[in-house]
């Protein structure tokens, strides 16, 4: 049993005598006859070099897209039909939620990530999507639980993995059928990239989504799925240092009286820490706290050196971001802080100050 930096080093490659030690790009459009690639819309020996890395952490068969909401319409696209139901999350992804609701036919049925969960939930339901944690309120759900439910029904189970990584949790191993994510952020996890997978340990199902990817068009440029695979690398190290400074972060916000609602599931005293500590190998760097208002949010960012203001999460630099300005359905003062591997001292003095 190897050790999560071994498997992100090495997760997918066996390496012939002459062959570069860490994959490389192929960036080919089209190939001569007669080989496995003939055209780039339909395969790329990067995608697969990166959807063996990726799924042999999730324990499936890896599928990569252009970006995670590729990932997602893909899956509704391929799940569901007109008149079919499938549940979301309230309190989830907020483009996810309002996809769904525009695909015609589609019934949608929100429920919030922590619940309480019943067998009513997911009743006539084709497809339950989870996300947990959930993003931005960091609550948490009991995948297994609610995998037992949903297929009791028969309905099929997708959770969005993207805040926990792969090295965080494994959906697939709880009874999930699929784990989607948004690569973009802590997988690749240097803010220079949009990618975005489906796993499945389901190999029909795994094929109908390859298919799906090549008809629809959704493909993940070669380029950008080398830069991934060159991040995943790094995910072990970077997880450690993220999951620290957020940890450092909370306690010292945790008294703070300009914050409240302070939530990091990492946390003892978090209402999602015990079934997070359950069904969770190890914690992220992300936590939320809320602030009097928008303005206070501003100032806060203005006055910080190593906080930028920036709507995506998991990569090197701790970033902010007030959620309610895209929608989401928060307070006008909830800062979602992804923190980054910056020094955490540095990051806490900076940060205590930034709210002085």
């Amino acid at each position: 049993m190897t050790g999560d930096g071994t498997k992100v080093v090495h997760a997918g490659r066996d390496v012939a005598t002459g062959d570069p030690i860490a994959p490389q790009p192929v960036l080919a459009s089209a190939f001569h006859l007669g080989g496995a690639d003939f055209y780039g819309r339909a395969g790329n020996p990067a995608w697969r070099e990166l959807e063996a890395a990726i799924g042999s952490l999730d324990g499936g068969e890896c599928v990569l897209f252009a970006s995670g909401m590729a990932a997602i319409a893909t899956t509704l696209r391929v799940l569901t039909a007109p008149g079919d139901t499938v549940v979301v999350p309230s309190d989830g992804y907020y483009l996810a939620r309002r996809h769904a609701g525009e695909v015609p036919g589609l019934a949608v049925r929100s429920r919030p990530t922590a619940g309480p969960w019943t067998a009513a939930d997911v009743e006539g339901a084709r497809l339950v999507l989870l996300e947990t944690p959930s993003n931005p309120g960091l609550d948490v759900c009991d995948i297994a639980a609610i995998t037992a439910l949903a297929h009791a029904a028969g309905a099929l189970v997708a959770v969005d993995n993207t805040t926990a990584t792969p090295l965080g949790q494994q959906p697939l191993a709880l009874g999930a059928d699929l784990v989607v994510a948004s690569d973009t952020k802590a997988l690749a996890g240097h803010s220079d990239v949009v990618l975005g997978h489906v796993s499945t340990a389901s190999a029909e199902l795994a094929a109908r989504l390859r298919d799906e990817r090549t008809v629809g068009g959704a493909v993940p440029g070669p380029f950008e799925a080398w830069l991934a695979h060159r991040g995943l690398g790094t995910l072990d190290l970077r997880l450690a240092r993220q999951a620290a400074n957020a940890a450092t972060v909370h306690e010292a916000l945790r008294d703070h009286p300009a914050v409240t609602g302070l939530r990091w599931p990492g946390a003892s005293s978090d209402p999602a820490h015990e079934i997070a500590s359950r069904q969770m190998r190890r914690f992220n760097g992300v936590i939320t706290f809320e602030l009097v208002s928008e303005e206070a949010v501003a100032s806060m960012v203005a006055r910080s050196r190593l906080i930028a203001p920036a709507t995506s999460f998991g990569g090197l630099h701790t970033t902010a971001d007030r959620r309610a300005q895209w929608g989401d359905p928060v307070p006008d003062g909830l800062v979602r802080l992804s923190c980054g591997v910056e020094d955490p001292a540095d990051l806490v003095a900076d940060l205590l100050t930034a709210l002085t």
